[in-house]
């Protein structure tokens, strides 16, 4: 029985921490073409706010997924399963790419006109694409 509640917590909070990198990619998007004309209080409002979210909910999702996860793997016995490997590698890159987000947002709330890295403009479709990826592997377990 205890597996079932882990895997329905995995899930939430994988929902919840994708959700929250998802916000974060649309929030560095607007926030890079915003006009320059804007006064910067009005710019660092909106990140502030989508800063409190990260810290608040996106992280500790996150680290709920990778503890909830670990303990799933090691439940079902599947740490020597491929399609577990490629999922964790997938898994670890979207963590990278969460902690890039957060930097970049962390930046920009110092300095609106921060280049921002072109990796972090394509993170939506990138989330996206990881997600189905992950989707397959999880559903399908090819190998």
């Amino acid at each position: 029985m205890d597996y079932l509640w882990f895997k329905a917590l995995h899930v939430a909070a994988v929902l919840t921490w994708i959700g929250g990198v998802l916000v974060m990619a649309v929030a560095i998007t607007v926030q890079t073409h915003l006009p320059k004309t804007l006064p910067p209080e009005q710019k660092n409002s909106f990140l502030t706010v989508v800063r409190k979210w990260d810290m608040r909910v996106t992280t500790p999702a996150l680290a709920l997924v990778w503890v909830l996860g670990i303990t799933l793997a090691l439940q079902g016995g599947w740490f020597s399963s491929p399609w577990l490997m490629i999922k964790l590698v997938i898994v670890t890159a979207l963590s990278a790419l969460h902690g890039m987000q957060t930097g970049a947002l962390r930046r920009l709330a110092r300095n609106p006109d921060h280049k921002i890295p072109r990796v972090l403009a394509l993170s939506g479709p990138i989330t996206i694409l990881s997600i189905i990826c992950v989707a397959i592997l999880v559903i399908v377990k090819p190998f």
